[in-house]
C-alpha cells in the first residue's frame, strides 16, 4: 500500500500564486510528523491527499487507485482542524453518520462506530452527546469518525491545536497506537513540541517545497554539534526548513 503524489501542482485560484510546484512525495509507513511553518502548504497537501482538492497537474493515487475514485476516498480519511459537534447527535451517532456518507449502510456504520470509538478510548462515552464533550474527546471522535470506514490511510491536520501538553501527549499515545502496519498516519503541526521521537518519520515543508523527508533519528542529526537534547528537535527543524533542496 502506497499513497503518493507525482509532480502535484496546486493554485487556490488561476491568478494567485501555486502552494505546491511538482511536488513529488509518499507517505512512509507508521506515523509521520508533518512540520512547516504557518502557511508552508500543509493543510493543501493533507486535502490533495484526501482527495479533497484536485490537482492543478500531477496524479494522487493509493496503490493504483485515483484518488477521484470513491474507492479512494474510502480508503484515505482526512481529519481537519476544527471538528464540529453536530447538535443533537451523541458520539456514536456523529461517528456513524461519517460512516453512512462514505457509503456503509446504516447497520454497518452503527457497528463500525461502536467499533472505532473503542480504539480511540471513546467507548464509555458513545452514548454522550458531542456537544457536551471536551475539546480534547471531541477530537478523539474526529479520529474515530476517520477510522470508521476502515481508512488505510489517516491524515490529520494540526489535531493537537489548542492542547495543553498533557493533552498533546495523551494524544500523541494514541495516534501512536493506530499507526501500525495497517495503518498509515501523517500528521500535520508547526509546533516542534509535537514531534515524539517515537513517531517513525519526519517530513519538512516550506514554501510548498518538501525540505526533508526521512527517519526521526536522521531528522534529529541535522542539529548542530553541542546542540543540547531538549533543542535537538528544535534545532533540526529550524536548519531544515531554511534548506534550499529535499534531504
Amino acid at each position: 500500500m502506497s499513497l503518493v503524489l507525482e509532480a502535484v501542482s496546486f493554485a487556490y485560484g488561476r491568478r494567485t500564486r501555486r502552494v505546491l510546484s511538482g511536488l513529488d512525495y509518499a507517505v512512509p509507513p507508521g506515523l509521520t510528523i508533518l512540520l512547516g511553518p504557518n502557511g508552508a502548504g500543509k493543510t493543501t497537501l493533507l486535502k490533495l491527499a484526501a482527495g479533497v482538492n484536485r490537482p492543478l497537474t500531477g496524479t494522487v493515487r493509493l496503490d493504483r487507485v485515483s484518488s477521484l475514485s470513491k474507492e479512494y476516498r474510502r480508503k484515505v480519511a482526512w481529519m481537519p482542524q476544527s471538528i464540529t459537534a453536530m447538535t443533537g447527535l451523541t458520539a456514536r451517532e456523529q461517528v456513524a453518520y461519517t460512516g453512512w456518507l462514505k457509503g456503509m449502510s446504516r447497520g454497518e456504520a452503527w457497528d463500525a462506530a461502536a467499533t472505532a470509538l473503542e480504539r480511540v478510548q471513546m467507548g464509555e462515552h458513545s452514548g454522550v452527546r458531542t456537544k457536551r464533550l471536551s475539546g480534547g474527546q471531541l477530537r478523539r471522535v474526529g479520529v474515530a469518525s476517520a477510522l470508521v470506514h476502515g481508512a488505510r490511510v489517516l491524515l490529520l491536520d494540526e489535531p493537537t491545536a489548542g492542547m495543553d501538553p498533557t493533552q498533546r501527549r495523551v494524544f500523541r499515545d494514541l495516534v501512536l497506537r493506530l499507526a501500525t502496519d495497517d495503518v498509515r498516519v501523517l500528521l500535520s503541526t508547526h509546533d516542534v513540541a509535537d514531534l515524539a521521537e517515537e513517531a517513525d518519520h519526519v517530513t519538512t515543508l516550506t514554501g510548498g517545497r518538501i525540505t526533508y523527508s526521512g527517519s526521526t533519528a536522521d531528522f534529529l542529526g541535522h542539529a548542530p554539534e553541542g546542540t543540547p537534547e531538549a533543542r535537538r528537535a528544535e534545532a533540526s527543524y529550524t536548519a531544515l526548513t531554511s534548506a534550499p533542496s529535499v534531504h
